[in-house]
């Protein structure tokens, strides 16, 4: 078990005890100090009392950078949506899940915050409806196989489980009452086939906070639906689809309305910060909106929506989805990469924006790891002893935004200056060394790498170093019987008596150990074997040997 999910485990454990009880909603079990959402109305941001993170964060509402507040000093509530269980996850998917991972771990290790994050799985819908009856399969089989597809594959790529995942199939009953209360307070109608859609014109101008974001769609609807905007909160059942009792006949929940009730059953009627892709803002995150608010009589319930900008393939302005069968699988990607490569792929682009995939792109964020894992060797290599640091550079970075990007570039920068004085060690040039310096330099990248959850000691690979027959016990004596050669091999010959100043050179009868030596040092390499020649002494290191996907094909 990773110590990603360990740590995931004793910091909820509290919050899923107490989740447990008759479904208590989370914000009473926390005890908020201001109460339920903001009473305002329209489509003007407002500013939430509470705790000053000291973050700024781009929210969507407002379509500016806005002060993190917080309900609650120490604690954010974060709601996402999760995937509908159809199929396979790709990386447009990891891209989202593994960008708000990042997030939610820099709000956690580096701001203190506790981040109690619920996700809804969407395992019932048209395309799960659709794609059980081609193969023949109950939706219900179908999407928990693919639920558990979608939790190991976010688990191979370290991405911490939210405190509770719920499924739409178990939380029908509190949707039914969710919908309700909609039409008793007077934002949704029934219709005579058994459908009940959203009233939009019942809330005025308070709907379209995110139009602009993407193309406007409305739903299609049956006759007795009153405006092209209202959208369903309840869908009558078609034969052989699976469907549930209510008021209005036997039935199935619409898309929107299982985020609302879910959120709302979970934290109450006020939300600290909503994620989701970009193209989740309209309709789906405007209509979970307008839902909550008509529900809990309120201007104001989710005060931070956060998007992810999409993935795409380089060369194309589609973004990476099932629909368009433009997608890579997050198991077929593993084949060649690395759960790290992916997350320095994330962080090296601003988790709001569009980013292109390629294989260029994959290997600049293997280059920046190999880059840091390098310099972690060749200092450790060098200097003994650590001290804690920390970078105000890094550090502004996370509070504008999360920017990862400027953060990495940040360490880059400390990579590059301790290079600059690792290059000449082996010269005796009498400059003076300070080794703690390189100990708090490496203590703090490992830190920093670790709260973005990457692994640069490479813990599970190491472990199976260790299973091997003392592998790198071996690499070490061979490594140091190689450096006396090549010592021996590169001495100089004595001056000539005939008092001849110029540099004398190397034994002409040496030369072949030295290049037996080299010859050695290039043999290992494609092993995962990496000897790195500073003079006369060497220094190496054990790397993991990838497969690519030319040596595959």
């Amino acid at each position: 078990m990773s110590a990603a999910v360990n740590m995931w485990r004793s910091s909820t454990r509290c919050t899923l005890k107490l989740l447990s009880k008759a479904r208590q909603p989370i914000s009473s079990v926390l005890c908020r100090p201001h109460g339920g959402c903001t009473g305002h109305t329209g489509k003007k941001w407002r500013r939430p009392s509470g705790f000053d993170t000291g973050v700024q964060t781009y929210n969507s509402l407002s379509k500016q950078k806005e002060p993190l507040v917080l309900a609650r000093e120490g604690v954010a509530t974060w709601y996402s949506c999760g995937p509908t269980v159809y199929d396979h996850a790709h990386l447009g998917h990891a891209c989202s899940y593994v960008r708000f991972d990042i997030v939610q771990r820099i709000l956690t290790r580096h701001f203190g915050i506790s981040v109690i994050h619920a996700m809804v799985i969407t395992d019932i819908d048209d395309k799960i409806i659709r794609r059980s009856l081609e193969e023949n399969i109950s939706a219900s089989v179908l999407a928990r196989m693919y639920e558990e597809e979608f939790q190991k594959d976010m688990l191979s790529l370290q991405v911490i489980p939210p405190a509770v995942y719920l499924r739409v199939t178990e939380n029908v009953p509190q949707i039914v009452a969710f919908i309700e209360r909609i039409i008793h307070n007077g934002h949704a109608y029934a219709t005579e086939e058994g459908n009940v859609y959203f009233d939009i014109p019942s809330i005025g101008d308070r709907y379209g906070k995110f139009l602009g974001a993407v193309n406007v769609q409305y739903e299609p609807g049956d006759s007795g639906k009153r405006d092209s905007r209202d959208f369903a909160l309840w869908k009558k059942s078609k034969p052989q689809e699976p469907s549930w009792e209510s008021p209005w006949g036997r039935g199935r929940p619409g898309w929107h309305i299982e985020c609302s009730t879910v959120a709302s059953s979970v934290f109450g009627s006020q939300l600290d910060i909503h994620s989701g892709g970009i193209d989740l803002a309209f309709p789906h995150h405007e209509n979970e909106i307008a839902q909550s608010e008509a529900y809990h009589q309120c201007g104001q319930w989710g005060n931070y929506f956060l998007h992810a900008g999409h993935l795409h393939l380089k060369g194309s302005t589609e973004k990476m989805s099932k629909s368009l069968k433009n997608y890579i699988t997050i198991k077929d990607f593993l084949k060649s990469y690395s759960a790290n490569d992916f997350r320095m792929f994330c962080l090296l682009t601003k988790y709001r924006s569009a980013v292109d995939y390629s294989d260029d792109s994959m290997t600049e964020a293997q280059i920046t790891l190999a880059t840091l894992s390098a310099f972690g060797h060749d200092a450790q290599a060098y200097m003994k002893g650590q001290l804690s640091v920390v970078s105000p550079a890094v550090a502004s970075a996370l509070a504008d935004d999360f920017d990862t990007p400027r953060a990495i570039n940040a360490i880059m920068n400390l990579v590059y200056h301790g290079n600059c004085q690792l290059h000449p060690v082996t010269k005796v040039d009498g400059a003076a060394r300070s080794p703690a310096v390189f100990g708090a330099i490496l203590f703090y990248i490992r830190e920093v790498m670790d709260m973005f959850g990457i692994d640069l000691l490479n813990r599970k690979e190491a472990a199976a170093v260790d299973s091997s027959a003392s592998l790198e016990g071996v690499v070490d004596q061979l490594t140091r019987f190689r450096s006396e050669v090549r010592a021996f091999a590169l001495a100089r010959q004595d001056p000539p008596a005939d008092g001849n100043l110029s540099k004398p050179g190397l034994h002409p009868e040496r030369i072949p150990l030295l290049k037996a030596c080299d010859a050695l040092r290039n043999d290992l390499a494609p092993l995962g074997v990496l000897i790195k020649d500073r003079g006369t002494n060497s220094t190496w290191e054990i790397t993991r040997k990838r497969q690519t996907v030319e040596e595959k094909n």
